[in-house]
Formats: C-alpha cells, structure tokens, sequence
C-alpha cells in the first residue's frame, strides 16, 4: 500500500511539472490537449482515491474491496473522467484558467500528501483489521488495530533489511508479516496466501528447536508452561506416523510442503523442526484454528513488518496489544 502511495506521489508531482511546461508552452490553447489533460488528472485522482479506501478496509490483501465496491468505484471514476473531458473540451480561457488553477492546487496537496502518508505508512504506521478467527480471544474477527512498524527497527524502502535496530523480535510478540509464499501458485490451508498479510504469535525463535506434542509446545527439547491466551476447542486429532526420516521432515517444513503429507494431524503433533537462521516460528492463539508455521513454515525476518500495537476499533475494545 505505501509503495502504491509512493507511486501514486510521483505520477502527481510528474503532473504538476508536465503542466506547467505545457502552460509555459501554450499547450492548453489546444481544447483537445487541454481536455487530455483534465483527464488525466481525474484519472490519478481517481487512483488516489482507491488506494485510501483499499487502505482503510484491507485485510492485508492486495485488495481488500469487495468485487462489488471496486465496480462501484470504477464506475464513479469513469463517470468523473467523462465530466473532466466534456468539461474541458468546452472550456473558455476564463473557465480553463479555473480549471488549470483548481487542477494544480489539487496535484501539488496529493502529492504532498501521498508522500507524507506513504512516509508514515511505510516506516511507522499499519492499519491492519482481523479478518478470522485465527486469533482469539486476543483479537477477533473484524478488530481494527494499528501495526508498530518502527518497533524492531527502521528500513528503507525496497530494501530487506533494518538499517537501525531498536528492539529484538521475543517470543510471545504478536507481529504482522506478509505470508512467506515466493509463488503465487502455492496453496495453504486450502488457498493460496500469496501477498496476505497475517496476524500470529512468536512462539520460537532462529535456531531453536520447536515440537508439538499432545497440544503441548516444547522449546529445545523443554515444555513451556501454560500460555493464558492459547486456547482449544476441539478434540485432539490423532497422530499420523511419520515416514519421513528427521532430515527429508525438516527439508519438507523448510520447503513449505509439509501439510500436503500430513495435513491437519501437524494441528496437535509436529515436528520437532529446527527454525532456519534469520526465521521465526509463528502459531495462532486459537491453536485448533489457525493456519500457522505448522502448516507453511517459519516466517523470514524481511517478511516481518511490525509489531501488533493498539487496537483501535471497536471502541468498547480499545487498549494497547500484549
């Protein structure tokens, strides 16, 4: 999404220069030039216009609109570029200078604005809403909540990793992450998850051996108490033998493919795996819903893009994240 913005603040301020080489060329004496020209504008707005909304509703998917909203839109914006272009075309000086004057002011506040944003959303700010039940009762479905960014650190855009690191990724953090899938192809949990963000629970770190056994986690080779928020709600399933050798497990888990041997037995035992440097393992508090690093593998630092922080809608559900 900021990338988008970002993108969408270079169209505008390419606009705004293209417009006023034309105005210092007399390009707008020409009413088809001048009408193309007005077009063009409705058309970045209109573009501007279903990223925010995109922004403000999104799940984490690439487009979080319903079908029938994106139609909506798209029609409201063909109808504005026709109003923009018959507006245009029949336009006196007096009234092209109106237009030009409106078109300019317009452009130069998006792109300030988009700029800005597209700052604070890519180094500060999520918005993120909950869009299943992979995590209750610590957030429910439809939550809306505020992603720290800057918590772990600060990166530069189109690069992988933080140029400054404030805080180290812990165990039993909620982070936001975009789903480790390289293939648009590869499905989990039924689907394919490519460029969805998720919501789950730090539960091992790089380097550590993780296990599940009998709904229990176990951490190097040690059981870890009780977590207050892990809940189950279903009836354990029963263990499926492994005819895979320690090495072929491991390399089936790092490849992203172990679900299609076991399926939803890895629900209550698995492993025991060793987290890949640099990746970290991630399981749902609602263990017996939750389509997690059991199912698809760890989640790689890049990918992670920042701490779960304030949840901010419903009101009667406002509090910090923990």
């Amino acid at each position: 999404m900021e990338q988008h913005l970002f993108i969408t603040a270079i169209i505008a301020f390419v606009f705004d220069r293209i417009s006023k080489y034309c105005i210092k060329r007399n390009y707008f004496e020409n009413n088809l030039i001048f009408a193309f020209w007005n077009v063009s504008f409705a058309l970045i707005a209109g573009i501007l216009v279903f990223y925010i909304l995109n922004f403000m509703v999104s799940n984490g998917a690439t487009f979080g609109l319903s079908q029938k909203t994106f139609s909506l839109i798209l029609l409201i914006t063909l109808g504005y570029i026709c109003l923009k272009y018959f507006t245009a075309k029949k336009a006196d000086a007096k009234k092209k200078q109106q237009i030009i004057a409106s078109n300019l002011d317009w452009a130069q506040t998006v792109y300030f604005a988009a700029f800005f944003a597209s700052i604070v959303m890519f180094f500060f700010l999520q918005a993120f809403r909950i869009p299943s039940a992979s995590m209750r009762n610590t957030l429910l479905e439809g939550d809306n909540l505020f992603v720290n960014k800057a918590y772990y650190g600060l990166r530069l855009p189109f690069v992988k990793e933080n140029f400054i690191e404030f805080h180290d990724i812990s165990r039993g953090d909620i982070i936001v992450f975009r789903f480790p899938a390289k293939d648009k192809e590869q499905s989990n949990c039924g689907e394919p998850q490519y460029g969805r963000d998720f919501v789950k629970r730090v539960i091992a770190l790089p380097g550590e051996t993780v296990e599940v056994k009998n709904r229990n986690i176990y951490i190097n080779g040690k059981k870890l108490p009780p977590q207050d928020y892990a809940i189950f709600s279903e009836h354990d399933v029963s263990n499926v033998a492994k005819h895979l050798t320690k090495q072929e497990y491991q390399k089936v888990w790092e490849d992203r493919k172990l679900e299609k041997y076991f399926g939803i037995s890895l629900r209550d035992s698995f492993g025991p795996v060793i987290v890949p440097e640099g990746q970290y393992f991630t399981m749902g508090d609602n263990r017996d819903f939750s389509c997690d690093s059991r199912f698809w593998g760890a989640v790689p630092k890049e990918n992670i893009k920042g701490k779960a922080w304030i949840l901010h809608w419903p009101l009667n559900r406002f509090r910090i994240i923990k």
